[in-house]
């Protein structure tokens, strides 16, 4: 029989170890100056509770019987001291703390990797604070969107505001949600607003975000009308401007029409002087976005991978048909950008994609006709953390033909990605699923082994790599 009573005596004795004043071996500081806390602490519980602190603790582990120290600048004392009782005690009050400062113990808990304690603090704001976050969604949101811990969270925002967009669009707060949270709202599809509404906001956050000009477009010069284009340029390409009415695209659009892109308004323009109801998106636009694709600056692949691929990315099968192209952007090409020093060989893609997200991996094996890749829609970070994704896959072509290929989504999403701090380390697909790495001998080796995706890449688990790509997927 299981019996609660056991668990909380433990959960007593272990809280009574972390007061113990004599027989710890750690020490963390915490914060910044001048609020600067030191906590005791006990190397082994540290070690096994959370991931975050094994890799400091293994970074400066000693041997001599000295204290070993940990500083964590970025946290708050305050928020820490809940957190090192959660550590310690495997409980949490969260009924005692308000709102804003869950919200804090929740992204303290993630960057700690305290995937558990995330998980629990999601599911009791979800079920305890539905109001308080309806009245905060841009902040719920923005959190939500800064880290792919939070899925929950976000799930349950994007439920929400696609059901009721007057929520974070008229927030007092709107115009300060970020540039890539705002392209996020626009793209979803599911927003039960009108299409001249999105504009309209979009334009007001603009203008936002440069309070120095003016709030009538006929006021502008040609330097406040580039300033505007410049801050709004990431957000206009899912502006669905054919779902727009004549009379709406000449009162609310044709006022900024030098914001837009000169071939957008010259193919909208026609567009709506055309009465042809059964028209739909301007053939221009469709024909750029197909031709995206083909324009892939590779030496590896083609635009037939590019394209396959995409399908991949959109949850698409091989004979589907791809409605969405993307452009491929190359981030970073080995034989380029490479180092020939030992330890230093992935220095530059370190440097060229950190925090860069929807990423597609592209790789040539070594005396072979073989391409492999992965595509992690995540940033990729330089920091030995994990990757937490639904989304990525990975994949090999064989014989330059894209029929003759293996597509091997993951299965365990809290080790989708790996996150080398090591700049003999290159991107890394689950625990090694698909990893790249410089060794001793200054050779560019690829391993491959099935640990977090369905599918097995190679039948052998070692080879090399000629030359590897790097691409952003816009």
């Amino acid at each position: 029989m299981f019996d609660n009573k056991l668990l909380s005596k433990l959960s007593q004795n272990l809280l009574e170890i972390l007061n113990d004043e004599e027989h710890y071996d750690t020490t963390i500081e915490v914060g910044n100056d001048p609020y600067v806390k030191i906590f005791r602490a006990h190397m082994i519980i540290l070690n096994y509770r959370s991931p975050y602190l094994r890799i400091l603790l293994n970074n400066i582990k000693k041997n001599d019987g000295t204290l070993t120290n940990i500083k964590l600048p970025n946290i708050l004392p305050e928020i820490f001291q809940v957190i090192l009782r959660y550590i310690y005690g495997g409980i949490i009050s969260l009924e005692e703390y308000e709102p804003f400062d869950i919200i804090k113990i929740l992204v303290t808990a993630n960057e700690l990797r305290l995937f558990e304690l995330v998980s629990y603090i999601e599911s009791f704001l979800i079920e305890n604070k539905k109001n308080w976050m309806e009245q905060h969604i841009d902040l719920i949101y923005q959190t939500s969107f800064e880290n792919d811990s939070f899925l929950e969270l976000r799930k349950y925002c994007t439920d929400l505001i696609s059901k009721e967009p007057d929520k974070i669009f008229n927030s007092p707060n709107f115009s300060t949600i970020s540039e890539k949270l705002l392209v996020t709202l626009i793209q979803n599809g599911n927003l039960q607003m009108n299409e001249i509404q999105v504009w309209e906001h979009m334009i007001k956050w603009g203008l936002a975000q440069n309070p120095e000009l003016p709030s009538d477009p006929t006021n502008f010069s040609k330097d406040d009308f580039n300033t505007l284009k410049n801050t709004t340029q990431q957000c206009i390409p899912f502006i669905k401007f054919h779902n727009l009415t004549a009379s709406e695209f000449s009162k609310k659009v044709l006022p900024y029409k030098k914001i837009l892109p000169k071939e957008l308004y010259k193919d909208l323009l026609e567009y709506f002087l055309d009465n042809d109801s059964e028209k739909s998106v301007p053939h221009k636009i469709k024909e750029e976005e197909e031709n995206y694709s083909k324009n892939i600056d590779s030496k590896i692949i083609t635009f037939q991978h590019a394209e396959l691929i995409s399908k991949w990315i959109n949850g698409l099968e091989i004979t589907d048909k791809l409605t969405t192209s993307y452009e491929f952007k190359l981030l970073y090409r080995d034989s380029r950008d490479g180092s020939n020093k030992l330890n230093s060989r992935f220095i530059k893609f370190h440097e060229n994609c950190k925090n860069q997200p929807r990423t597609v991996t592209i790789i040539k094996v070594v005396d072979s006709n073989e391409i492999l890749g992965g595509y992690n829609p995540l940033e990729w970070k330089s920091d030995d953390s994990y990757g937490i994704t639904k989304d990525s896959f990975i994949f090999s072509f064989r014989n330059d033909n894209i029929e003759n290929y293996i597509l091997s989504r993951v299965k365990n999403e809290k080790k989708a990605l790996f996150n080398s701090f090591c700049y003999y380390e290159g991107p890394s697909f689950g625990c090694k699923d698909l990893h790249l790495y410089q060794n001793f001998a200054n050779d560019l080796r690829i391993y491959c082994k099935k640990y977090s995706y369905e599918n097995q890449l190679k039948e052998i688990n070692y080879s090399y790599f000629s030359d590897f790509e790097v691409f952003q997927i816009m």
